[in-house]
């Protein structure tokens, strides 16, 4: 019989780096935290197309061509959070460029299966509550997905990804 799969089964985990120095040499971290106190996380996948009527047809044909990605967000603004923090700075700091782009994965937690990609991070609005400080806007594509599988040993408080071969 089919399984319906719950909301919270997926969920969604973001590359926070973190760069420590020890004797004069630097290392360079990603940890994927889980993305906690998300109000909204919906994907859009925003197909690209190309659209002609041919004359000798009675109707027109569409073909994709492509996507655009895009994971609209809101949150409420918790302290002490890496994920949470690292968006408040990219907002508050008006990062842009390389400097605004990050990795998320999303994982099935029930097969492990998952998909990862580069998105930029691009702010909408902050503020507009009167009882909780709240932020909104989307995560738009970067680069392109990659499907593989993901772990965790934390009860899914961060995550390991393999890329599938």
């Amino acid at each position: 019989m089919p399984e319906i799969v719950q909301r919270h089964k997926i969920l969604s985990f973001y590359g926070v780096t973190t760069t420590t120095t020890s004797g004069g040499t630097a290392t360079t971290t990603t940890t994927y935290h889980r993305m906690k106190y998300f109000t909204g996380l919906s994907q859009s996948k925003n197909p690209q197309e190309y659209s002609r009527k041919y004359v000798d047809e009675p109707t027109q044909r569409t073909d994709v061509t492509g996507f655009a990605p895009e994971i609209s967000y809101g949150f409420d603004k918790h302290r002490n959070d890496p994920v949470l923090t690292d968006i408040v700075k990219i907002t508050n700091e008006e990062l842009y460029g390389a400097d605004a782009v990050r990795e998320i994965i999303n994982v099935d937690t029930a097969t492990g299966e998952a998909y990862k990609r580069p998105y930029t991070v691009s702010p909408g609005s902050e503020g507009d509550d009167a009882n909780i400080y709240k932020y909104s806007g989307s995560f738009k594509a970067n680069g392109d997905q990659i499907k593989g599988t993901a772990a965790s040993q934390d009860d899914w408080a961060t995550v390991s990804f393999s890329a599938e071969t």
